[in-house]
């Protein structure tokens, strides 16, 4: 099994980029799509996370409100460091959990956000960063996802900086331009991850 840490900030690409290497036969453990999961309405996790901030960050439906919470940690380090103590845990558990469940011979990526910020580089045997400029990062939020500068700004400076996921990197996938430019770029990576799994040191 080859471990591979996908990382990237928000607006960089990194979804994409988790979707094409899924197509091309990766085995995606998507650590934001779990951190959905952990917080679903009966679970522990939102339990804890009530308990911490509040009914408040409930929806009517006894749901997690997100853009809720969002106002509350984005910008603020303690709560964003006690939200991030309560999922992540968790996460981490279940995600290890599907890692168990892939074959020997799978090439597992483990798509994950906050890679850099966390410290887990270590944990895979290699890091692919996708890679965009903040300027670009800061456009496809505004236009794409519709949020402000001011909360684009706030969630881009909550995560590590560029220069901080670079310096983990083992390989990096350059998507400051168009899609037609990423998907060569994404061939070219999963050619020598294949390559590292079949033992391939030279890859």
């Amino acid at each position: 099994m080859l471990k591979v840490g996908l990382t990237g900030g928000i607006g960089a690409g990194k979804s994409e980029v988790s979707r094409l290497l899924a197509e091309y036969g990766a085995v995606v453990v998507d650590a934001d799509r779990i951190a959905r999961e952990v917080v679903e309405p009966g679970t522990p996790g939102l339990a804890a996370v009530v308990e911490a901030f509040g009914e408040s960050v409930l929806t009517a439906a006894g749901e997690l409100d997100r853009p809720a919470l969002g106002a509350i940690v984005f910008g603020d380090p303690d709560k964003l460091r006690t939200l991030n103590a309560i999922v992540h845990p968790l996460v981490g558990a279940r995600s290890a959990e599907l890692e168990g469940a892939a074959g020997p011979d799978a090439i597992v990526v483990h798509d994950v956000p906050l890679l850099a910020e966390n410290g887990l580089a270590p944990l895979y045997d290699l890091v692919v960063v996708v890679d965009a400029s903040p300027e670009t990062q800061l456009a496809r939020l505004t236009a794409r996802r519709g949020m402000t500068e001011e909360d684009a700004r706030a969630r881009m400076a909550a995560q590590a900086t560029r220069e901080q996921r670079l310096a983990v990197a083992t390989l990096v996938i350059d998507n400051d331009g168009p899609l037609e430019a990423l998907e060569p770029q994404v061939r070219t990576v999963w050619d020598r991850l294949t390559k590292r799994a079949g033992g391939d040191v030279g890859a």
